[in-house]
């Protein structure tokens, strides 16, 4: 886990055109998207289309991501994150927690950010696999160069799940993915791009990664 600083970060949607900031307090964020080998140590399960152990776990949903959380907080010793109750609307996120759970999407692209302003944070093919160098797959996490705060594969590789509601009144229970993945176009890595899906949606770019609280 990676200490990420507080800060402020502006958020944008380019379907509404509505633009909105948020203050963020320091908060920690894995430097890699959760591994498949790390989630079937987890919870017992392999997913994922491509079978590596070091290539992200994809063909999540982000209900399956809610419960790893929840049974990793567990396996440390830490309180859940998360309540779970009957399906994605019964899900509540206890703040005091200690545990882990899924950025939110300010936490996520003030991350990715890491204190620049551009569309990526370096020269894309150095920092991501998209579908221009990818080879139409997979590759294992942290075959690229970070971001200045040590964080991997932000951009390419997998579409990653967060925490916030896409759009409540338009799209009801759809999350938040972000940062584009191994058969996305250039455009759609960058660190500005939203993607919304269904909670119970799997498909093979699709993973996560986790974060903590930093108790005050």
């Amino acid at each position: 886990m990676t200490a990420i600083p507080p800060g402020q970060v502006t958020l944008s949607d380019r379907r509404t055109q509505r633009s909105w900031s948020v203050e963020l307090a320091p908060y920690r964020l894995a430097a890699f998207p959760i591994t498949q080998e790390r989630y079937a140590q987890v919870t017992g399960q392999w997913l994922g289309a491509s079978p590596g152990d070091q290539f992200p776990v994809e063909g999540v949903s982000w209900m399956d991501a809610v419960r790893f959380c929840n049974a990793l907080s567990q396996r440390e010793g830490l309180t859940p994150a998360y309540r779970l109750d009957d399906g994605a609307d019964g899900i509540k996120w206890d703040t005091s927690a200690n545990g882990y759970r899924l950025p939110t999407e300010a936490e996520w692209e003030h991350a990715c950010r890491a204190g620049t302003t551009g569309a990526q944070y370096g020269h894309l093919d150095e920092i991501a696999w998209h579908r221009g160098n990818s080879q139409e797959r997979i590759h294992e996490v942290g075959g690229k160069r970070p971001n200045a705060w040590g964080l991997y594969d932000m951009l390419g590789n997998v579409w990653e799940w967060c925490w916030d509601l896409y759009d409540a009144e338009v799209y009801g229970t759809y999350r938040v993915l972000r940062g584009g993945g191994w058969f996305d176009e250039r455009w759609s890595c960058r660190a500005s791009v939203r993607r919304r899906s269904h909670p119970t949606f799997q498909v093979d770019d699709v993973g996560f990664r986790v974060a903590r609280s930093i108790a005050r």
